[in-house]
């Protein structure tokens, strides 16, 4: 379709001139939509009870979602690296908010299958697409801090959550004026979760096209002033080479990351997802009374939400300086420490508590936003996307097991709310092994060797040829952009910069409202 041609890849080269900033807020605005998908437990309730059904079955939407996430993101990579950033994020964009907008037709109909297809499988499709589709482009972009900016986009989606939390609790309030946002366990209306839903679709779907307006490649020459590629290619394990995505899978590096990053995500997400009962159980008096209230809790949420946030960007950064391999040693070895203090002391004072869990979790996001980095520097920039996507299986795998194990050996120990500290011994003890299995894992992470390098070094530029055969390469978009004005451009940087640090600013203020409980409730 003619008025589809904006996305294709031949008109997604940058201009001379374009700024590289403008890049992270493409990222960003599509991210921090998309990683709402982690403040679902905010309606969980409402929705139990409008489909009257259990725990286990609106539970499964999640899951679902996430199953779908790292299936499409995948068997996707290749098409995104194909078709280029922008059609992969107007792509993104389409399938999360029709996602939401079948769910609500699930809620509206009481048809709870439709919310499985709706936010499970269309939405979990967008989500896929959604992660990986500026990854490449970024390290394209950022040569020189790969980490950096992988961190400032990924960190997106640990704040999509603070932002998603607090808004969706303020607006059920809005569309039932008979729910209270204040608690917890409050119940919004069949017509409120409709209403809610259906201003996700959309106002998502407004956000998320701020990604392909603003998302460019640079052009195959291109390079930051100053950059030198010697630089890069003289540090350990660094590539200059280009590997396929058929080619990553069939090394042993490829294996060796995956094994990483499940490792690191299971023992993270096994605490992520007992955070609220898990501080009231270690300080509670012989399986009785506890000493942190429910408000505490949920402040402690909110607490782990901003380390969770800010460890994907100031740890992916580090990586920058001090090497990928490095600061993967740090988040596993230093985890397996962590673990230990949490299980042998974390009791013995809140603050203690609070301090191990939240460095835990920064440990959890830094390894996914320091992933890409880590894919660039073994297998160049050729696929990395692809290869990204991939890899993100892992993280599927992780949050199935991660929580089957926690929860697996705590219903041994005895009911929720009758728990202690003691209870949670076996399974921190558990997340040390899993964690020094992927230690071991990321030492034996080697170059990968020369026969798996495609003919044709260096990276290829997703854009296609045009030729007189096709209509669109006769009109004048098809000819070299000109440079853009430099008003123009210092408008649309400032005015993106804007959104994106009013969504994440919100969510910020939101959540660190909420963490203040913790030491007020």
């Amino acid at each position: 379709m003619p008025m589809l041609s904006v996305f294709d890849p031949r008109h997604t080269v940058a201009p001379p001139g374009y700024s590289r900033w403008l890049i992270p807020t493409a990222a960003l605005a599509v991210h921090v939509c998309i990683g709402q998908v982690y403040a679902t437990s905010v309606y969980k309730n409402s929705l139990i009870a409008h489909f009257d059904t259990s725990q286990t079955a609106i539970g499964a939407i999640f899951s679902i979602a996430i199953v779908m996430l790292g299936s499409s993101a995948a068997v996707g990579g290749r098409w995104v690296e194909r078709n280029g950033p922008r059609r992969a994020m107007f792509a993104a964009a389409c399938f999360w908010a029709v996602g939401f907008l079948v769910g609500a037709l699930g809620i509206a109909t009481q048809q709870l299958w439709l919310l499985y297809l709706g936010y499970g499988v269309i939405g979990g499709i967008g989500l896929g697409i959604g992660y990986i589709s500026p990854v490449s482009t970024l390290i394209k972009w950022f040569p020189d801090r790969p980490g950096l900016a992988t961190g400032l986009a990924i960190m997106g989606f640990g704040g999509g959550a603070l932002v998603a939390g607090p808004l969706a609790r303020q607006l059920l309030s809005l569309y039932d004026s008979g729910y209270n946002p204040d608690n917890p366990a409050a119940v919004a209306s069949g017509h409120a979760l409709v209403a809610l839903f259906v201003t996700f679709g959309l106002g998502y779907f407004v956000i998320m096209m701020f990604g392909p307006f603003n998302v460019r490649v640079p052009a195959p020459d291109w390079r930051p002033a100053g950059f030198d590629p010697a630089t890069v290619a003289a540090k350990p394990l660094v590539t200059t080479a280009s590997v396929s995505a058929s080619n990553a899978v069939r090394t042993r590096s490829f294996w060796l990351l995956w094994i990483v990053l499940f490792c690191n995500v299971t023992a993270g997400i096994g605490i992520l997802e007992q955070a609220s009962p898990m501080i009231q159980d270690f300080f509670r008096d012989n399986g009785t009374a506890t000493t942190v209230s429910v408000t505490a809790a949920a402040g402690f949420v909110g607490v782990l939400s901003l380390f969770n946030m800010a460890g994907r960007f100031v740890w992916s950064t580090t990586s920058d300086l001090i090497g990928r391999k490095p600061i993967y040693l740090v988040y596993l070895g230093v985890g397996m420490v962590l673990y230990l203090l949490l299980a042998v002391a974390g009791h013995s004072a809140t603050a203690v508590f609070v301090l191990i869990a939240a460095a835990i979790i920064s440990f959890y996001g830094g390894g996914f936003a320091t992933m890409p980095a880590y894919l660039r520097d073994l297998f160049g920039t050729f696929q990395v996307g692809a290869i990204h996507g991939r890899i993100l299986t892992a993280w599927s795998a992780a949050g199935v097991a991660g929580p089957l194990i926690v929860n697996g050996i705590l219903d041994t120990k005895g009911k929720p709310g009758t728990l202690t500290a003691a209870a949670y011994r076996p399974a921190l003890f558990t997340m040390v092994g899993i964690l020094a299995i992927g230690f071991i894992a990321n030492l034996l992470v080697r170059s990968v060797p020369e026969r798996f390098h495609e003919p044709n070094k260096g990276p290829t530029s997703p854009v296609a040829k045009a030729t007189i055969t096709e209509p669109v390469a006769l009109g004048p978009e098809s000819q070299p952009p000109a440079p853009p004005r430099v008003g123009s451009q210092t408008g649309r940087l400032w005015l993106s910069w804007l959104l994106v640090a009013v969504l994440l600013g919100y969510g910020i203020v939101q959540t660190a409202i909420t963490a203040a409980k913790l030491f007020t409730g």
